[in-house]
């Protein structure tokens, strides 16, 4: 399942926050309560690369993700780039 990281700004306090999300849908202001504020920026979280000791290891967040991005592993790496490169790979599949 896709998953974002949502930048959000209020138009009537100004507060500024992030939510993770699925999508990149409308969301409550934390400080003052104001709905319906949609997201000025989203990062594509669904496909990640983390550090293992000296392995980078490529991690999908799958299409049974519900409330948080549940990651499986989909391969391992002996540089950032090789696992950057299998991903873009495996996004055109």
């Amino acid at each position: 399942m896709a998953w974002f990281l949502n930048f959000y700004r209020c138009d009537r306090c100004e507060r500024i926050w992030t939510d993770e999300w699925s999508c990149t849908c409308d969301d409550e202001c934390p400080r003052c309560g104001a709905r319906d504020m949609s997201p000025f920026n989203s990062e594509d979280l669904t496909e990640v690369v983390g550090r293992h000791g000296g392995e980078f290891i490529a991690l999908r967040s799958p299409s049974s993700a519900e409330h948080d991005p549940d990651y499986i592993e989909v391969g391992r790496f002996p540089t950032r780039k090789k696992a950057e490169e299998f991903l873009a790979v495996l996004e055109t599949e």
